[in-house]
């Protein structure tokens, strides 16, 4: 048998009973050393208990390791020569190091301590750590404190020009330098001014050490979790913001410095001095830095000529002049209109004054005279940017920040050179065109009620890419602010309607037999030859038969331009494409009611149209245009049909650079909004209503064209958007004064305008749009538009019935013509004398004689006559209609409902 597994002796004494004992008193383990081998004084209880001899020394040693706790014990010796602890495996300190004697200079693990207890850290280890880290930190605050200097606010008071350049390369303009900051001397800057920025912005200027320690945590917290940093919370971080120009990196490093030249610029410079400097580097919007510029560019006077209602309003610039401008900022952002950057901007002005009043810097008496807005002026002065310039550079800044590459207070520094889509010779003719119009019709010295206020707005844009090429905003830049191709708030009236008859294609009608929800399987898609009414007063019914009616359950008659009922009595059905080339209302309000409203509007944003522009979509109307749509976005959703339903989102821009390089490159982005097969027969469509149509004014010979006439209720506005492969163009005419002084402006009626009855969009529009075009295309090969495939079923194509031997209605008829209960008491009678057409109706005058047409197509349909009208003009009763009873066919009673600019909340 090996070693290891030999027996020890046995006692001489006591045999194996005791030998037993012996064994189950000794130390708890596998095996039971014998008594006495351990060292322990419990083993020796007498001469009997002597120590065992052992088979071998390593038996030895096993018994001495069994009976020990572990290979070393602390502070003594046991079997073997090895150290054990005092009183053996029992006593304090079993199974680890015993204290050496020699003191550790960081306890730590703690020495002394058993268990978890050797982890936590006593408290002379924790005081002694945190002294000596904020020691630390008082010396690195020390030495950063030391290192930074105060800025020279001089050093930053020039900005470079942005150099913008025609899609050639060749330069459009430079522009951003001129409007260099402005500095005066605090004694030229008023004490209304001063104190509407320290009441408004640091009410504690002249007693704080500059900075604010909250502001600079929730700062530093917000760049931590990368959040939008912040601006400095004192007076005294605001300038030595503006005053360190050169570095505007957003990161916690430069905060870090920011707040150390604030502490520093609180110290050694004084509080006068700190304020003048703030008050001439602030940027106060329209390019202005300083309160020189500010007072200039706002109310052409000096800054030291200010009142303190100016002073208050200028205060309000400081919070970003993008949302506080009365001029607006909708091609930054489409919640910044006009209308609700004046509200912002009084209701901070008067929150100032009243703060002014209450921490004693102004009288109640001189309080009192500042409740309205101050006047300001336009915000273009720089020759520079007259004529059509100033537009295209506000689209193209605009699309630079809306890429999120350059903030709009980098872009006003300067030094970027921005390459355009912008065309010059299609910018050219286009301002042409329009100017033809102006000089040989629009006389307003000759019909001064006519004539006034008279506007056009235009844009161009390839259907490949949706790069715009060119636009007209307008007379003049430095005139009129408004860029008439971003955004005017005219309705589009029937040009809206092939986005009715794309949905009809794409999507097909429902059936009547089954819920509203119907997949596309369960509709029927629309060929052009099927069948719609196109009587006038038309009762509009809901896809499954029954009447539609409001929430108050009043019923919809849609009337036709002139009351004229088309097609053949007594059910007066005609084609989809006959209904198109005469702009049937009836006929496409009841198919958008087949179709569904919801994949109407579907359709329109999917062609490119802003879901914000779009209005009504819950009522019949909504197919006849009372949505306010963009020049450039309706320019650009028709492309969508010249592209055979490929969606490429317009753009100004396409590249970026600075001293660095390039910042900013645009790529094509393009999706399918219809198969080639929808668009390409909407196409072949609005062939027709050029070819023989309401659109015949803007055929060009030898080209294919594609367009639509509209024209909206009350006659305050008219358009043509129409297409050829390579290009198309919106063009959209009305008036609509741009007079500050003129407190509530809303779109004027243009019965009589330019000497003619009544503007159509078969009129000035589609005249502007074809001399445009001619020159536009000028040298460029004549393409044709691609042939289309047949699609869907002809539906409601049920034979008619036999007419009546009876000269008098059927009963149904009669409640066609006559509907109850009777008209709103609010429709206004015609004069008997001279005679004129009876009145539209508005759209919420339910049941009138004939519906209201309600934003539809009022003179497209009948293109005869020297002006293109059919009908006498109306008297000057002839003020109903639209979608609310104003006759124009908007949302919002003032016939200004805001379209939204090009670029939207995604750019």
């Amino acid at each position: 048998m090996s070693e290891h597994r030999r027996k020890p002796p046995q006692p001489q004494g006591g045999g194996r009973a005791a030998a037993r004992r012996g064994q189950s008193g000794s130390s708890s383990g596998r095996r039971a050393a014998p008594r006495g081998a351990t060292g322990s004084p419990s083993g020796s209880y007498g001469p009997e208990d002597e120590e065992r001899p052992y088979g071998s020394r390593a038996e030895a040693r096993r018994a001495a390791q069994r009976s020990g706790g572990g290979r070393r014990n602390a502070a003594g010796h046991g079997p073997g020569g090895r150290r054990t602890t005092p009183g053996g495996p029992a006593g304090p300190g079993r199974g680890r190091a015993a204290p050496s004697g020699k003191k550790r200079v960081i306890d730590y693990p703690r020495r002394d301590k058993d268990g978890w207890q050797r982890w936590v850290p006593s408290w002379k280890l924790v005081s002694g750590l945190c002294i000596a880290f904020f020691g630390t930190m008082v010396t690195a605050a020390g030495i950063a404190y030391a290192m930074v200097g105060v800025p020279v606010l001089a050093e930053t008071a020039t900005a470079q020009n942005n150099v913008y350049y025609w899609s050639d390369g060749s330069q459009m303009v430079a522009t951003g330098g001129e409007r260099n900051r402005q500095s005066v001397d605090l004694a030229q800057i008023p004490k209304d001014m001063r104190n509407a920025v320290i009441s408004q912005e640091n009410k504690t200027f002249y007693s704080d050490s500059g900075i604010d320690p909250k502001g600079i945590a929730r700062a530093v917290f917000n760049m931590a979790r990368g959040g939008d940093t912040q601006g400095g919370s004192t007076i005294t971080q605001q300038y030595v913001k503006n005053a360190m120009l050169n570095d505007q990196s957003q990161t916690i490093s430069r905060k870090v410095k920011e707040i150390f030249v604030s502490m520093k610029v609180g110290t050694e410079v004084s509080k006068d001095d700190i304020l003048e400097g703030y008050l001439n580097s602030a940027y106060y919007g329209r390019g202005s830095y300083g309160i020189q510029a500010a007072a200039r560019a706002y109310f052409n006077v000096d800054a030291v000529d200010l009142n303190a209602g100016q002073s208050a309003f200028l205060s309000a610039m400081l919070k970003g002049a993008t949302y506080y401008d009365p001029a607006g900022a909708t091609s930054i952002d489409p919640a910044a209109t006009p209308e609700a950057n004046k509200e912002r901007a009084k209701r901070q002005m008067q929150d100032t004054l009243d703060k002014m009043v209450e921490y004693g810097h102004l009288s109640e008496e001189d309080r009192a005279k500042h409740t309205e807005l101050p006047a300001v002026q336009n915000p273009r002065s720089n020759s520079q940017l007259g004529g059509q310039i100033g537009y295209l550079v506000d689209l193209a800044k605009a699309a630079v920040i809306k890429t999120g590459k350059v903030t709009e207070k980098q872009l006003e520094r300067g030094g970027y050179s921005i390459h355009t889509t912008f065309e010059k010779k299609k910018v050219d003719d286009l301002e042409a065109a329009v100017q033809k119009v102006y000089k040989e019709n629009i006389d307003p010295k000759k019909r001064p009620d006519k004539d006034t206020h008279v506007q056009f707005g235009g844009a161009s844009v390839d259907p490949e890419t949706g790069a715009i090429k060119a636009v007209y905003g307008g007379q003049d830049a430095t005139k009129h602010f408004t860029n008439n191709a971003d955004v005017t708030g005219a309705q589009v009236g029937s040009t809206f309607k092939p986005f009715v008859l794309a949905a009809a294609m794409n999507w097909g009608v429902r059936d009547p037999d089954l819920g509203p929800d119907q997949s596309k399987s369960e509709r029927t898609i629309v060929s052009p030859k099927s069948l719609y009414s196109g009587k006038n007063d038309l009762k509009i019914k809901n896809y499954d038969g029954t009447i539609w009616k409001n929430e108050d359950g009043e019923q919809w008659l849609q009337e036709n331009d002139g009351k004229e009922s088309l097609g053949d009595p007594p059910d007066y059905k005609i084609d989809i494409r006959e209904a198109m080339r005469q702009s049937s209302n009836s006929a496409f309000v009841q198919l958008g009611m087949d179709v569904g409203l919801d994949k109407v509007k579907e359709s329109a944003i999917g062609a490119g149209l802003l879901e914000g522009s779009l209005a009504g979509a819950g009522y019949p109307s909504f197919s006849i245009g009372v949505s306010s749509p963009s020049a450039i976005r309706m320019a650009d959703a028709y492309a969508t049909f010249a592209a055979s339903g490929k969606q490429s989102e317009p753009y100004s821009v396409t590249k970026v650079t600075n001293k660095d390089g390039t910042v900013y490159t645009h790529t094509v982005k393009s999706e399918r909004a219809f198969t080639a097969q929808v668009a390409d027969n909407v196409t072949d469509i609005l062939k027709t209503v050029v070819e023989e149509g309401t659109g015949t004014a803007a055929q060009l010979p030898g080209r294919d064209v594609a367009g639509k006439t509209g024209t909206t209720d009350g006659n305050k506005s008219a358009w043509f958007v129409g297409y050829t492969p390579q290009l198309s163009t919106a063009i959209s005419m009305f008036r609509y004064p741009d007079d500050e002084s003129v407190k509530k402006r809303e779109f004027l009626e243009m019965y009589g305008t330019g000497d003619q009855k009544k503007i159509h969009g078969a009129s000035f529009p589609s005249e502007i749009w074809k001399d445009y075009m001619e020159d536009a295309l000028k040298g460029t090969k004549a393409e044709k538009f691609p042939k289309p495939e047949p699609i869907g079923e002809v539906v409601n194509d049920t034979p008619p019935p036999s007419p009546s031997p009876s000269p008098s209605p059927s009963t149904s008829e009669t409640e066609e013509a006559s509907p109850s209960p009777s008209p709103s008491p609010s429709r206004t009678e015609t004069s008997p004398s001279p005679p004129a057409p009876s009145p539209s109706c508005g759209m919420w005058e339910w049941n009138c004689d004939n519906g209201g047409d309600d934003g539809g197509d009022n003179g497209d349909e009948d293109p005869g006559g020297p002006d293109g009208s059919g009908s006498p003009s109306p008297t000057s009763s002839e003020t109903e209609g639209g979608g609310d009873g104003d006759g124009d066919g908007d949302w919002n009673g003032n016939g200004n409902g805001q379209g939204g600019p090009i670029w939207g909340q995604n750019g």
